[in-house]
Formats: C-alpha cells, structure tokens, sequence
C-alpha cells in the first residue's frame, strides 16, 4: 500500500480495504451518473471488528476517499480534502467520538439536522460516529429515521466493537452494510510502529506481541514507558496475592491506577479546555454587562466541568477494563500452558511466570480465576462500582 495514502494507516486488513476501495470508485462514478450496481456503494456502513483493529481509522480513510479529489489514486492521503478529513477538519465531514459513558438524543437529533444539508465541498456529507454501542435508545431512534430516509449525498459509517454487536439496535444494523475487520496480525503491527512512528524494531516486535492485537495499545507500549510499568504492576497480581490481606492492597492497587490513568490523560486538556471557556466568555473583562457575562460564564463552565466529569469516569472505566483484559489473558495463558497446546501466548514475556501458576494451579482453578476476570468486566458495565467490583474479583482470584 503507496506510504502517506489515506489507506496506510488501516493495519493488516487488506480485504477491507479492497471493499471500501471498490465503493469509493462506484460512489465517484454514482456522482458522475452514471449506472452503479446495487449494493456496490449504500448510504450507511457498519464497521465492526475486536478492540484495536481500527474500526475508526477504517472508517476515516474511507471518508478520506470518498472527498479526494484525485480521480486516480482516491484516498491519496496528499490533496486537501484527504489532509482535512483525516486531521478531522473537513467542513463535509462529521465526527462523533463520544466521551462520556452515551451519545445523547440531543446530539443525535443536532447531528441528523446537520446530516441533511447537502455537501459545501466535496461530493459527499459524511458522518462517522465512533462507538455507536454507545447510543441511548432515544439517540438510536433519531439516529434511524435518518438512516431509513437518507438524504441522496450523506453517508453514515457507524462503529461498534463485534464483541457486543447487539449494543447496536437491529433495526439500524439491518440498514447498513456491515464490514468486518479482523483482529491484524502482529507482523503488520510491528512493521508500521518501526516504518510509520519510528520504533525500534526490537521493541516494535515486542510491543504487537504483547498488545493482544491492539494496533494503539502497542503503540503506548512501544513509547510509553509509563504504560509499560502499568502492565507489569497489573500482570504481578496473580501471584502475588499470597495473604487474604493482599486482596484489598490489590484491588485499591488496581482502581487507583485506573483513576491515575484517567487524571493523566484528561487534566492538560481540561484546563486548556476551561481557560478557552473564560478566554471566549470574556473572564477579566470590566465595565457594563460584566455581571451578566460573569453568570453566563459560570453557568457554562459549571456545564463544562460536567462534561470533563463524564469523561473521566468514562477514562477510568476504559483503563481498568484494559488492565482485566490483561489479567484475563493472564489466565488465559496459564489453561494454554496446562493442556500443552500449541499456540502463542497473550502474555509470552511472563512466560516464566504463567509457568510457574500452571504447576501451582488446576485447570479449573485457573478457569475459576477466568471467569471471576470475565465477571468483574461485566459487573462494571451495568455501572456496579469498580471498588466493589474488582475487590469480589480479586477475592476469587486470592482463592482460587
């Protein structure tokens, strides 16, 4: 695949990628009108596959391709409409990335009146909506009205992870066209952290042996040395909880790291995003209607912080399911290592380690273990509190 095209960046999916190239060609030849078979391009996609297999990078160079603007090689990654698209600033180009725990009705209603104005610039109005699992019942209702009677030039690219495809109404599902990623093999993953970010091979390798096919996982362990130290921390939990005391060292352990985790990734962009606030609503300013302003200010701020709250629980939710995926791996492996099958181990790197679990274990101990793990993740998405949650968890994983 040419480097620096809108498709470079779509790891290790090589089918899809020709799927979505042949629609691209039938959508350019559908504005030119001329005949197009049907089914060859439709007004709403589907983009399902597991965690980190790129739904949404998918789903942008798709985009990207439908507005290029070169005839021979669309989704060049070089014209404008590809740079902007991709940079999420193209004017035609709707991106919802949900931040909180749901996409509300009222930003899906807001969104379906945007999606019914014709393009400005390029061919094509087009809305992605990241995690559309997340859409409320009334959000997905408004979202559907839209999706049954589309206007002619708007696309909607919806994506879901394929783990929990019914999160996804049946009634919109059935309306899209679904395209299915798989998880990229850890070859593919290696070469783009080594040829595209500049990684070290060696740690390339190491980092898409590791990230359980997680192209953006890799990519923080590759250069994250934080993110490393938070794995390791996470995969000593089996074996080290030789006292029933360790139970609740451990479990504290592993909520605060994932609110350590959140408070990192959001607390430079809240205050930049709070400092633009009072910048906008005239903070400082002096003379007649300051009052008014300052209530104003405070009303919106009050608004923002609500938001900033919402995503933090949301960060925090995201970073302790990433350190149960770990864990369950961990088991995982140690069941690999019991039956003598011949397979590649989520976690090879403590293979001495899951090694040493296996002679300590039975197998259905270490399947008891498994499923407590699988447990906990589905406690915390019917919003059980994770202190709750994980300290049940690790109590059968002290056990056994």
């Amino acid at each position: 695949m040419r480097s620096g095209s809108a498709w470079a960046d779509v790891v290790g999916q090589a089918e899809a990628v020709d799927v979505l190239r042949d629609a691209v060609a039938a959508a350019a030849r559908q504005v030119r009108g001329e005949d197009v078979a049907p089914g060859a391009m439709t007004h709403a996609w589907l983009f399902t596959g597991p965690p980190g297999s790129g739904r949404s990078v998918a789903a942008r160079a798709f985009a990207a391709g439908l507005q290029c603007t070169d005839e021979e090689l669309p989704g060049c990654g070089q014209c404008s409409a590809c740079r902007t698209v991709l940079a999420g600033t193209h004017a035609d180009v709707r991106v919802v990335a949900p931040e909180g725990l749901s996409i509300s009705v009222a930003e899906m209603r807001s969104l379906v009146q945007a999606a019914a104005r014709r393009p400005t610039t390029g061919d094509w109005r087009v809305v992605l909506i990241e995690d559309s699992d997340r859409l409320t019942e009334g959000a997905s209702n408004a979202l559907l009205k839209a999706v049954e009677e589309p206007p002619p030039r708007t696309v909607f690219l919806l994506c879901a992870p394929s783990d929990h495809p019914e999160d996804v109404s049946v009634t919109i599902r059935s309306r899209c066209r679904v395209l299915s990623l798989r998880t990229p093999p850890a070859s593919a993953i290696a070469e783009v952290l080594a040829e595209r970010d500049g990684v070290d091979p060696q740690r390339a390798e190491w980092a898409a042996s590791v990230c359980g096919g997680h192209i953006g996982r890799a990519r923080r362990l590759a250069t994250d040395e934080q993110a490393r130290e938070r794995r390791e921390s996470v995969l000593r939990i089996p074996l080290g909880l030789r006292r029933f005391a360790d139970v609740f060292t451990a479990a504290q352990g592993l909520v605060k790291l994932a609110e350590t985790e959140a408070v990192t990734a959001n607390e430079e962009r809240n205050e930049s995003e709070k400092e633009e606030l009072k910048t906008a609503m005239g903070a400082g300013g002096t003379g007649k209607g300051t009052a008014s302003a300052t209530r104003g200010a405070n009303a919106a701020l009050k608004e923002l912080e609500k938001r900033q709250k919402s995503r933090a629980t949301r960060s925090q939710r995201d970073s302790l399911d990433l350190a149960l995926v770990d864990l369950a791996g961990f088991y995982r492996d140690v069941l690999v290592v019991r039956s003598g099958a011949r397979t590649e181990l989520n976690h090879p790197d403590f293979g001495s380690t899951v090694a040493k679990a296996a002679g300590e274990w039975t197998a259905e101990s270490a399947l008891r273990r498994l499923e407590a793990v699988l447990d906990c993740r589905e406690a915390l998405n019917r919003n059980v509190k994770p202190i709750i949650a994980v300290e049940a968890m690790v109590a059968t994983l002290h056990g056994g």
